[in-house]
């Protein structure tokens, strides 16, 4: 019995995939004409092609004006299944390779605004010359996305490890510390009870959902929350401790924040024998995303690193 020809299953699946990398590159640019420049193609080539997949699907994808181009709800739609699906043929090209190919694909990483600068992006820098193949995007952000949102496939998380529908690797144990400046506390007799807190000026940052200004502190199996007060606060940590070292109050802060001023001696640590709620380091990402060849690879470095550290 003669074979059925495979050719026109293959092209439909190879345009379709082109089709979808193309939408990738136009949304992640949000301008036809950067896009142009990205592809080496004509911002007439970029229109006319989005006109055919708009054509074809019966939708507009995309919003454009003189300057800029968004995404319509449909739009949004077809660039989130897009990302999954192109990532997903990644992962099944290598894994059908027996993992024995380098890493490679779009790696979308997210994490905090201060740590990801001063950590996690020194790190992907030295991970990307060691696998030229994977192609690195990171974003920084104040607040940590929605873990349920297919914007990232891989998030750096502090604190408590998240649920189960998600994998979590944890790469470095993190204690949030209290501190101060020794010119702040030569002014100010340093706290001896977390209730001592109230009469200092105590520097907030705004940060996630948690509740601004309430510090829990807790010694044995005794907890105290403590409403504190002051007169600066901002939602970037970095300034917080630029503040802090300056001399204008009492921070909290995760260690890996103020660990080298510790040691210098320029930040002192205050009520050291309570504790406050773990910062622990994760990296946290999908479980589609658990035989990923670049997931594996990246998470796998960065474990080593921090071990390292």
């Amino acid at each position: 019995m003669p074979l059925k020809s495979t050719a026109a299953p293959q092209a439909a699946s190879s345009a379709a995939s082109s089709e979808m990398t193309f939408f990738s590159t136009l949304a992640r640019h949000a301008s036809l004409s950067a896009t142009a420049r990205d592809l080496g193609v004509s911002s007439a080539a970029v229109s006319k092609r989005l006109a055919q997949m708009e054509m074809r699907l019966g939708v507009q994808l995309l919003s454009r004006t003189t300057r800029r181009a968004s995404l319509t709800a449909e739009g949004e739609i077809y660039l989130s299944h897009a990302r999954r699906i192109l990532a997903e043929i990644d992962d099944m090209e290598q894994l059908v390779s027996k993992a024995t190919s380098a890493p490679k694909g779009l790696l979308r990483v997210n994490a905090t605004l201060g740590f990801g600068r001063s950590h996690i992006a020194p790190l992907i820098s030295r991970f990307a010359k060691a696998n030229p193949e994977v192609q690195v995007q990171l974003q920084l952000s104040v607040d940590q996305p929605a873990l349920s949102e297919d914007a990232f496939d891989v998030c750096i998380r502090f604190g408590e490890a998240p649920d189960s529908r998600v994998i979590a690797c944890k790469l470095a144990a993190n204690r949030r510390l209290l501190c101060a400046a020794p010119n702040y506390l030569l002014k100010h007799a340093a706290p001896r009870t977390p209730i001592d807190l109230m009469r200092h000026n105590c520097i907030g940052i705004r940060q996630g959902d948690g509740a601004y200004g309430l510090w829990r502190l807790s010694s044995g199996k005794r907890s105290e929350a403590i409403k504190v007060r002051g007169n600066l606060s901002t939602n970037d940590g970095e300034i917080a401790v630029n503040w802090a070292l300056d001399g204008h109050g009492i921070l909290l802060r995760a260690e890996w924040d103020i660990a080298k001023y510790l040691r210098s001696g320029r930040l002192v640590q205050v009520l050291e024998n309570y504790r406050l709620p773990p910062a622990d380091i994760y990296a946290v990402y999908p479980q589609r995303h658990q035989f990923s060849g670049r997931v594996k690879a990246f998470v796998d470095y960065l474990r080593g690193q921090f071990q390292k550290t």
